[in-house]
């Protein structure tokens, strides 16, 4: 995990270093990056599929797990004394408030659910693993593999690469971010965003390494996909982390749909010739967070998903994809210096 995060640092830094890696020039978006190194066409199809892949299944498994801290919430509130509540209903009640809040514009407008998102992180990640080292170790905890068979433990294996993948996915939507930071030839928009992302994955780290070290410590094989699931005291206290986990959720589904959104938005202007505005914005970002809403609530397996789209598309963006592009890139600057 920590190799992992190294060099998903490198690689992050070498996307913001790319995004100017031309003179006057600035690639705003993955795939125009692409189309920079691999071409007009292939570039497009070697980014933009991977790119809606990790985006809209980090939407779906937002949903899931939206829905599984608001069942938990409710859960430990009542303390059996409710009627229970399948989690379907939940996922839509998380639904629900993305059909508002896709409504906004752009990245620029969201950035308050950006900031209260990344503190309910550091919060409720900090509770999931002090409540698990004031729990201490579980009687009988088992620290093998959970498959017996050959087949399980290397799709075991796999799932859990995916899930470290999953961690650091921020690759997806650095470039969008960095659109919005003025940049001029004194002050580069490089400068601001390699210090952002530096800081934010300091706290990425303060927050999942601590919990996956710790959860696993106290827990062995039998910790659930969201340690919070696990833990059930003290109450007041596992309620609040799993409404956190919402809060930051919130805001972590808003930031990976806004780059869908204009992907959506460019191509049924552009190539279907559709009239720009709020109308079009309201009818595509709700089918969208309906989509995202449906299979999520068809498929409500979470840690499933994470390692299913973790080794699909994730690992490919996260580790060596901006290699390759900076790699061509620095080979077609080299090349024109020389022409």
């Amino acid at each position: 995990m920590t190799l992992s995060w190294i060099i998903t640092v490198y690689t992050l830094w070498q996307m913001v270093e790319m995004h100017e890696i031309v003179p006057g020039k600035r690639f705003d978006r993955y795939h125009e990056l692409g189309q920079h190194a691999f071409g007009d066409k292939l570039g497009l199809w070697i980014v933009v599929p991977q790119q809606l892949v990790v985006e809209v299944s980090l939407n779906i498994v937002y949903m899931v797990t939206g829905g599984n801290s608001l069942k938990k919430f409710h859960d430990v509130i009542c303390d059996g004394k409710c009627k229970d509540i399948k989690l379907t209903y939940f996922i839509m009640i998380f639904a629900s408030v993305h059909f508002v809040l896709s409504q906004l514009p752009n990245f620029n407008s969201i950035s308050g659910i950006s900031l209260a998102a990344a503190v309910m992180s550091l919060s409720y990640s900090t509770i999931a693993w002090g409540a698990s080292l004031d729990k201490g170790r579980a009687e009988n905890v088992d620290y093998s593999l959970r498959a017996s068979t050959t087949a399980g433990q290397v799709f075991g294996f796999l799932g859990g690469l995916g899930d470290v993948a999953f961690s650091y996915s921020g690759h997806n939507v650095v470039l969008e971010i960095q659109a919005t930071i003025p940049s001029t030839p004194g002050n580069p928009s490089k400068k601001p965003m390699w210090k952002g992302v530096v800081v934010a994955y300091i706290i990425i780290a303060a927050c999942y390494m601590p919990v996956a070290f710790i959860g696993y410590w106290a827990f062995g094989n039998s910790v659930d996909d969201n340690i919070l699931i696990t833990l059930n005291k003290p109450k007041w206290l596992i309620a609040m982390a799993n409404m956190m986990v919402v809060v930051h959720l919130i805001g972590s589904y808003q930031i990976y749909a806004m780059p869908v959104f204009d992907m959506m938005e460019t191509f049924l202007v552009r190539k279907l010739e559709f009239a720009p505005g709020i109308m079009l914005r309201l009818i595509t970002r709700t089918i969208y967070v309906a989509f995202t809403m449906f299979v999520g609530m068809t498929f409500p397996f979470f840690g499933g998903l994470i390692g299913f789209f973790g080794g699909l598309a994730f690992a490919p963006t996260t580790y060596f994809v901006s290699i390759f592009i900076r790699h061509l890139s620095s080979q077609q600057i080299y090349t024109q210096s020389f022409s």
